[in-house]
């Protein structure tokens, strides 16, 4: 056995991220790619993702799984004040993540994490590891962040609504197309202030692995490297049956039975006829825009999917509108996304725009109807409409809800566009081109781990105190 095959026999690689389904999963997939190089990977997250299981797996791909407790009882919602929750994690987070780092059998030689965890990146300077960050939206975000929150450029203001902001290897935006969290109106003060540390910070931070890839945002990615960051993108990081490979593992904590239903529903329908409809994990719609999509998709008289999500305890309720439309398609509370998007029934996703969701559509060549809420979606749906060109934008009305009349244009606008499914199969052959040996992101994914796994100690391969 050479030197390099000992060496990472013995380099274990921290990841850590909060108990959130869209930050659990590109962490996951980051940590199978890691043990396909010949790493040791762990996960850690907080034990609130224990809360809808029976039992702590103890490995997941061989990704061993740790957790450490966010300071507050298992059956606190966390949703109910999440400044207060996001306040309560960075207190005690520290605290529980540094016990179980010295606890462990072997010394880190990374330890990797997603940005709504900023405070890692001080454990791991306390205790001398070297550290990254996972960044699970894209690179263009990045950019338009690490401009904003050091002070690089003009952003809007209340009595300057109308600015316009162009940055390095980026169009134009306004203020419609800007993360809602740089914008005067943004109320969350915790996510504010979570990313205020993340981007006076990064000197802490040795390597920013971003899920993207090269081919689907150059122009960003090499103006950052060429400012001196060192952003290295290794996604998408989507699901194996996405790309036509065989089922992995995940982590999911949202449980349902409704699986076999969808597929088999799908099974039935004609090739790219299916609307597929999901807003995430974390958006309620209100009833007046459940109506108002309900309305849409009757007169669009194409099969529909539509995933209905609802707070906890709470069934669907029983609408007119939605026996209506009952025989023209099908209403669930959760549907396993990565089928559904694989499937060749699905002709279009009407979505919020989420970065894992809208990577899994570009992915699976499934052109995107973007319905944007928050955050980042504004965003990304400027990148799916004007950017990349493999979907379009919904205009809401004047209540901020899409009327019906409006999701009639988008779905046909979709659905009969020859160059909106050209765009998106082309992105869909340059993810796989990115993920494949040899390919920009796997090749970035080895540039890291040679990194890591030569600036860690391998003289001593067994216990190390910290």
């Amino acid at each position: 056995m050479d030197s390099s095959c000992q060496q990472k026999q013995h380099t274990h690689v921290l990841l850590v991220t909060v108990s959130a389904q869209g930050h659990i999963n590109p962490i996951l997939r980051l940590g199978k790619s890691l043990v396909s190089k010949g790493l040791h990977v762990t996960l850690a997250t907080t034990d609130y993702a224990l809360k809808n299981l029976s039992s702590a797996p103890n490995s997941i791909d061989d990704v061993h799984l740790e957790f450490f407790s966010d300071g507050l009882p298992i059956d606190y919602n966390r949703k109910a004040d999440m400044d207060y929750y996001m306040d309560t994690l960075s207190k005690f987070g520290p605290v529980y993540l540094s016990a179980l780092i010295r606890s462990h059998a072997y010394k880190f030689a990374c330890i990797i994490h997603t940005p709504f965890v900023p405070w890692v990146s001080d454990v791991a300077a306390e205790m001398n590891i070297p550290n990254a960050m996972l960044w699970i939206q894209p690179c263009t975000i990045y950019q338009i962040y690490h401009h904003y929150y050091n002070h690089l450029n003009d952003f809007p203001t209340e009595s300057n609504m109308n600015l316009s902001v162009k940055l390095p290897g980026l169009p134009a935006f306004t203020a419609d197309d800007l993360p809602s969290f740089v914008l005067p109106s943004n109320t969350f003060r915790s996510f504010d202030n979570i990313l205020n540390q993340v981007f006076t910070n990064m000197h802490k931070v040795k390597w920013v692995l971003g899920n993207s890839f090269m081919e689907l945002e150059k122009d960003v990615i090499v103006s950052l490297n060429r400012d001196g960051h060192v952003f290295l993108p290794i996604g998408p990081m989507v699901p194996a049956t996405i790309l036509g490979k065989e089922e992995d593992e995940g982590f999911d904590l949202f449980t349902s039975n409704e699986k076999s239903d969808c597929i088999e529903w799908l099974n039935k329908q004609k090739p790219s006829s299916v609307v597929y409809i999901s807003f995430g994990s974390l958006l309620f719609l209100s009833e007046k825009e459940i109506e108002s999509i309900a309305a849409g998709l009757k007169s669009t008289k194409r099969p529909f999917l539509w995933v209905v999500r609802l707070p906890e305890n709470q069934e669907l309720p029983e609408l007119g509108f939605f026996e209506e439309i009952k025989e023209q398609g099908l209403i669930v509370s959760w549907s396993p996304q990565t089928e559904v998007l694989s499937h060749p029934s699905v002709g279009c996703f009407l979505s919020h725009c989420g970065w894992n969701s809208l990577v899994e559509s570009l992915a699976a060549g499934v052109p995107v109807i973007a319905c944007p809420q928050w955050t980042d979606q504004p965003t990304n749906a400027k990148l799916v409409a004007d950017v990349w060109g493999v979907g379009v934008k919904v205009k809401k009305g004047s209540e901020g809800i899409i009327s019906g009349e409006e999701v009639v244009r988008c779905v046909e606008e979709v659905m009969r566009s020859e160059e909106i499914r050209k765009n998106v199969l082309e992105l869909k052959a340059a993810a796989r081109e990115a993920l494949r040996d040899g390919g920009s992101s796997d090749n970035n994914i080895q540039i890291f781990v040679n990194e890591v796994v030569s600036s860690c100690s391998h003289h001593n391969p067994n216990k190390n105190k910290y």
